[in-house]
C-alpha cells in the first residue's frame, strides 16, 4: 500500500477557484486509478473525479465542466482544479488510490476541507 499526501483546499467565495493536489508516496504500477471523493456533512462519500494510469477520466455530473482532474508529469501526483465553485461543493475532499493489484486494498488520504461561502 501507499501513502497519499494531500494539499490545497481552504475557504473561497462562490464562483472562485481552488486546486487540490495529492502525491502518492510508494510504488505504483500501470493499471492504477487515482481520484477524488468528497463527503459533505450528513451525506455519504461520493465520487468527484478519477483518472486512470492511461489518463482516462470520469467526473460526477455535478462537477462536469467546472472541475478538471489531471496528473503531474512524474505520474505520481494528481491535481483537481475546481472552478466556478458553489456552496454545494463544500465538503471534505479525499484523495483516492486503487493499485489495480489483486488483493490490495484501496488507499485514502486524510482529507482536506473545502468551504465555499456565498
Amino acid at each position: 500500500q501507499v501513502q497519499l499526501v494531500e494539499s490545497g483546499g481552504g475557504l473561497v467565495q462562490a464562483g472562485g477557484s481552488l486546486r487540490l493536489s495529492c502525491t502518492v508516496v510508494g510504488n505504483i504500477f500501470s493499471g492504477h486509478i487515482l481520484g477524488w471523493y468528497r463527503q459533505a456533512p450528513g451525506k455519504q462519500r461520493e465520487l468527484v473525479a478519477t483518472i486512470t494510469s492511461g489518463s482516462l477520466t470520469t467526473y460526477a455530473d455535478s462537477v462536469k465542466g467546472r472541475f478538471t482532474i489531471s496528473r503531474g508529469s512524474a505520474g505520481n501526483t494528481v491535481h483537481l482544479q475546481m472552478n466556478s465553485l458553489e456552496s454545494e461543493d463544500t465538503a471534505v475532499y479525499y484523495c483516492y488510490f486503487r493499485s489495480g493489484l489483486k488483493g490490495v486494498l484501496d488507499d485514502w488520504g486524510q482529507g482536506t476541507q473545502v468551504s465555499v461561502y456565498s
